[in-house]
């Protein structure tokens, strides 16, 4: 795998550089580190850790070290990370003291969410649990969890933006709530370790993100897209492409998590996403005029005109008003860095092979 863009890591740094000296000698704990927003999170701290000099450390829990470190030979050579070996459920402690922790790990796979429920809500119940106990025990000062807007469960239609306070939540009696549900009960958890033990819990409520590494071939509706965009096409977009979601660069991503980390408030939930609002179907289009204006896009339904469109937007106020946190890379713009990106990791592995 190729490392992520230098503009895309500078942009991180340039928009949190004051808050890395709260790192500056310390060591971190970071589950979920070889997922999408890990790998996010890791380069931008080896990044900010070699520009500013910071002689800090993370460690980083993983179920495969050596295949992770194997593709991204990039990381493996930095010696300012250490991953072990381990299951968020039951890891071995790592020995000595963690000042920060950022628990990041869930197995959100669409597989998980529908085959294997009480595997995904075991994994974000029993392994939140876990995190906490670790995070008590090595004296932690801040604890970042990367939970869901799932948890608000079904956005109401009236609803443009979901703020933080909305009382709303998942059916508990669906099964496809497991993820929403989890996330939920994994934020009670905190609240209720943070009271406890007495280290701040920050609580980032994450939307929907595209980036470098965003899988292609998963649930997300925007990495299918540029899949099929740079096959060719056509675009294929399954439903009637009404439904509304908003979409934030994971380097704007990246910089949110390490302000909600070191600045947020505890105890308290941040939305973390774009409020701007697009169709199914305008997003496929601008996919496609990305990669190529000429590619087709389907839509296989359509639409009924008295039905208000499904909703997945946050209001991202509190962010503004409190953390001074904007999107400054717009989706046009975010979708061509991810496509350059990809097309430049299809000629790497074109290239090795």
């Amino acid at each position: 795998m190729l490392p992520l863009p230098n503009e895309d890591l500078d942009h991180v740094l340039e928009n949190t550089r004051p808050l890395w000296e709260e790192l500056r000698g310390q060591r971190l704990f970071i589950t979920g580190g070889t997922g999408f927003f890990g790998i996010w999170l890791l380069e931008s701290f080896a990044h900010a850790n070699r520009v500013l000099g910071l002689e800090a450390e993370t460690v980083v829990l993983s179920r495969h070290p050596a295949e992770f470190l194997a593709r991204r030979p990039h990381l493996a050579s930095e010696s300012c990370l250490k991953l072990i070996e381990g299951d968020v459920r039951d890891f071995r402690f790592p020995e000595g003291g963690f000042s920060h922790v950022i628990h990041a790990a869930t197995a959100a796979g669409a597989e998980t969410a529908y085959e294997q429920p009480l595997v995904l809500l075991d994994t974000m119940v029993a392994g939140t649990r876990r995190v906490l106990d670790f995070a008590a025990q090595a004296g932690t000062r801040r604890l970042l969890f990367t939970s869901s807007g799932a948890v608000y469960g079904k956005q109401p239609p009236e609803l443009t933006h979901i703020p933080e306070d909305y009382v709303g939540a998942p059916d508990p009696l669906d099964s496809k709530s497991t993820y929403g549900e989890g996330k939920r009960m994994a934020e009670h958890l905190c609240a209720l370790f943070a009271r406890k033990h007495g280290y701040d819990v920050k609580i980032a409520r994450c939307f929907a993100f595209v980036g470098p590494h965003l899988p292609l071939d998963a649930h997300f509706a925007i990495g299918n897209f540029i899949r099929d965009a740079l096959r060719g096409g056509p675009i294929q977009v399954n439903g009637d492409g009404t439904p509304l979601r908003s979409y934030l660069h994971a380097a704007d991503l990246a910089v949110w998590l390490w302000v909600i980390l070191l600045k947020g408030r505890s105890c308290r939930a941040y939305n973390v996403g774009s409020d701007t609002g697009v169709s199914i179907a305008e997003l496929a289009g601008v996919v496609a005029n990305t990669v190529n204006p000429s590619v087709e896009v389907i839509i296989a339904k359509q639409s009924d005109p008295q039905k208000p469109p499904e909703r997945y937007v946050p209001c991202t106020a509190r962010v503004r008003e409190e953390l001074g946190l904007r999107q400054k890379i717009g989706l046009p713009e975010a979708a061509r860095r991810t496509v350059e990106w990809c097309r430049r990791q299809q000629t790497h592995k074109s290239w090795k092979n």
